[in-house]
This record gives C-alpha cells, sequence and structure tokens, in this order.
C-alpha cells in the first residue's frame, strides 16, 4: 500500500502533486494546512499533539494515502507509516514564480482578494526558505529526507511534476 509523504517550501507543487497521485492511484489526501493552524487572528500554530492526533487518526482511517505540507515537526509524526518521500527542492526562484500564478485555494482563503492580499507575505516566506531556521526551513526539510526510509525521490524542477 501507498502512504507518501510531499513536502518543500511553499509553491513548490506539494498539493499539485498530490492531488494528480490521488487521481492516478487513488489514494486519500491530507492536507496539513487544514489542521496545522487553530482558527486564531493572528495566526497561530496549533498545539504540536492536538496536530499529531488529527494525523494519527487520518492515519487510521486510511490504507493509501499522501500527506503534504512544509511542517517538518508534523511530517515526522507521519513519517514511520509511509512508505514513501518525495521532497519538493525547486530553486526559491520557481517558488516565486509559481506562487504569482497560483489559482485560489479556497481551503484557505474566503476570497481570491484575500489569497492575493497575502503574497507579499508569501513571497518573503519563500525567499527566506533557505535561511530560516523554523520547522518549514529548507533545514528542516533536508533533515527530515535523511531520516526518511524506503522509497526517496527529489523534484528540482518544475516538469518534473508531468
Amino acid at each position: 500500500m501507498k502512504r507518501v509523504l510531499i513536502f518543500g517550501n511553499s509553491a513548490s507543487g506539494k498539493s499539485t502533486l498530490a492531488k494528480k497521485l490521488c487521481s492516478t492511484e487513488g489514494l486519500s489526501h491530507l492536507d496539513l494546512d487544514t489542521l496545522a493552524w487553530l482558527p486564531a487572528v493572528p495566526p497561530e500554530r496549533k498545539p504540536l499533539p492536538e496536530s499529531a492526533a488529527e494525523i494519527e487518526a487520518f492515519i487510521d482511517a486510511n490504507q493509501a494515502w499522501v500527506i503534504e505540507g512544509c511542517y517538518a515537526d508534523l511530517l515526522d509524526v507521519a513519517r514511520p507509516y509511509s512508505s514513501e518521500a518525495i521532497f519538493m527542492n525547486l530553486p526559491v526562484d520557481v517558488c516565486i514564480e509559481n506562487a504569482r500564478r497560483r489559482p485560489w485555494e479556497p481551503h484557505k482563503y474566503s476570497s481570491r482578494a484575500a489569497q492575493d492580499r497575502n503574497l507579499s507575505m508569501l513571497l518573503n516566506w519563500i525567499a527566506e526558505y533557505p535561511e530560516r531556521t523554523d520547522t518549514c526551513s529548507y533545514p528542516a526539510h533536508e533533515a527530515l529526507y535523511e531520516r526518511c526510509y524506503g522509497k526517496r525521490r527529489m523534484i528540482t524542477r518544475n516538469d518534473e511534476l508531468t
């Protein structure tokens, strides 16, 4: 049974690849953005044990799945159950261009205008990926990739998604 982790910078193609795998291989899909945050303004991360419990419930309820996101701490919860890891390691400039072309994400934003208002912050977040030291950073993803076992794949170009 296929159990795939997909991780990388924002706008690296994680959701695009996850949706493709779900469609072609009949996998269940968990986008970690849907459980990483409390419903608060300003945004605040949900306590790790709460998010971990939701991830474990998803894994228990689904035989074959793809879990995608940028949160290395949350991906580590699912890592022992995974059969495959895909690191979306695209250059920052490509991720920035992907973000600019990204369609509206209704599961994250109430409207396209709300998403566009957040674009400047997102572009800065993407640009800082190599230097940040948080759980969503390049160093955290590189370390996660090294901890993964089973099949591992690193994608470095948009055309590798097709």
